[in-house]
């Protein structure tokens, strides 16, 4: 039998499509080439925003056409189904599965059914409790003992999943529920059996890493020092990590990050705003003046790192002052890049009663601007650059130029340089020639260790 997943969302979503792709596989399913020839098509979803959802809508419309053709199983799995739960079938008949966040454990029984045969799909009940998780309650959550895909040389690696931050923007810890933290050991032993593979380089993955606690003894600091002293002896040299909460990045973080070379010199540090009165209604629990005292705690701890972040415009009651906070904001950072995107209404967040909406034109102009901005900066940032010798991972051929490789920075910056297929998986040294875009092209490709 065959299967093929459709992703949509974080990478926690693309690692947990990994483990359960590894289910399949042990029970001796195959990936189809697309959805349209497999057996079984499932979806993870997402539901930070309403586009995300409009997305995976599209493709149940889609899907739904595709059932009066020929007969296969439909899964929706994911944000959007622990969210919206038995409405999903109920609304879009051609789903016969919906497996929330929290019921994952439920995956081989979906399966030992389907290889009954295709018959027992029809009508399925809800695999797990869906709908909204109130703000007391923790869900059963298990986490896979491995997200790895075959032949990859960067991977994913969970290791607490949940939010108890409440932002009130996001819908995130309604879906996920309470912080989870994974039991270190099987952190560990995930990461044994990447670098027996090959792995070159991991992401350890959260909705807030920093806030990592295992059993009152353990911290995200403490976690990483026992990461660090295992990969030392192995395939392993690049360790990133997502997402980090400002409030919760503490100094003994930066001080591990700057003692062990083994972390890329880049983080992504989610901002979302420059106004202390929008932060305040977000409930994001810092303010700018706390958010710019970090930047250049960790800048003076870790010369040369690259800052990423996120910023959402448009947030209710915004003014044009806040605005240009936001702005002045950006111009003292200097992100290397930035998710921008305005304020979307999320039902069932805290801020989706507040009133003072803006308008859509105007959330359009100031969401311009910031954009405008940033792009300036990712500009200035990258010219600046152009002339420097890099250590690089070579992640593939260029989907551009057949000729290219396609290489990244450990500062995660794209490189595109002419070299042999052979390379891949590897790294190398390159010196920064020209930029194309926010894409260098480099030169003096050469193997390194």
């Amino acid at each position: 039998m065959t299967y093929f997943f459709e992703t949509y969302g974080c990478q926690m979503n693309t690692a947990e499509s990994a483990a359960l792709s590894l289910v399949l596989r042990e029970r001796g399913w195959t990936v189809a080439e697309a959805g349209e020839k497999a057996d079984l098509v499932i979806l993870n979803t997402c539901s930070v925003r309403a586009t995300a959802e409009k997305r995976v809508l599209g493709r149940l419309a889609w899907y739904g056409a595709l059932k009066k053709k020929r007969t296969f199983t439909l899964l929706v799995a994911g944000c959007m189904a622990q969210l919206r739960g038995e409405a999903l079938k109920t609304q879009n008949r051609a789903v016969d599965y919906v497996m929330g966040t929290a019921a994952r454990s439920v995956f081989p029984l979906i399966l030992e059914s389907l290889e009954k045969g295709p018959e027992n799909a029809s009508g399925a009940s809800v695999a797990g409790e869906e709908g909204r998780i109130g703000i007391e309650e923790t869900p059963v959550f298990s986490f896979a003992p491995f997200h790895g895909e075959e032949g990859q040389f960067r991977a994913l690696v969970p290791i607490m999943h949940g939010c108890n931050n409440f932002c009130s923007y996001c819908i995130v810890p309604y879906v996920r529920g309470r912080e989870i933290s994974r039991d270190p050991l099987s952190i560990l032993t995930e990461i044994d059996l990447l670098a027996d593979r090959g792995v070159r380089e991991i992401t350890l993955l959260g909705q807030n890493v920093n806030s990592y606690f295992w059993e009152g003894k353990i911290g995200f600091p403490e976690l990483l020092e026992l990461i660090v002293r295992r990969v030392e002896k192995t395939s392993i040299r690049w360790i990133r990590f997502l997402s980090s909460h400002p409030k919760d990045l503490s100094p003994r973080l930066i001080r591990v990050m700057a003692d062990h070379a083994e972390f890329c010199r880049h983080l992504h540090l989610c901002v979302q705003h420059g106004s202390n009165t929008i932060l305040a209604a977000m409930n994001r629990r810092y303010t700018r003046e706390q958010y710019l005292d970090l930047v250049a705690e960790i800048r003076d701890a870790l010369p040369g790192i690259s800052l990423s972040t996120d910023i959402l415009i448009g947030f209710p009651g915004e003014t044009d002052e806040d605005l240009e906070e936001t702005l002045e904001l950006m111009e003292k950072v200097k992100f290397l890049y930035a998710y921008m995107y305005h304020y979307n209404p999320r039902e069932g967040t805290a801020a989706y009663e507040l009133p003072g909406r803006i308008s859509e034109e105007l959330k359009r102009d100031r969401l311009s601007r910031i954009i405008a901005l940033q792009k300036r900066h990712t500009l200035e940032l990258l010219k600046g650059r152009i002339g420097c010798r890099e250590k690089v991972l070579v992640e593939g051929i260029s989907r551009k130029n057949a000729d290219e490789l396609i290489t990244r920075t450990e500062r995660d910056e794209m490189v595109a340089v002419s070299g042999a297929p052979s390379m891949i998986g590897f790294f190398a040294e390159v010196t920064l020639q020209s930029l194309r875009g926010n894409t260098f092209r480099g030169g003096g490709l050469m193997p390194a260790g």
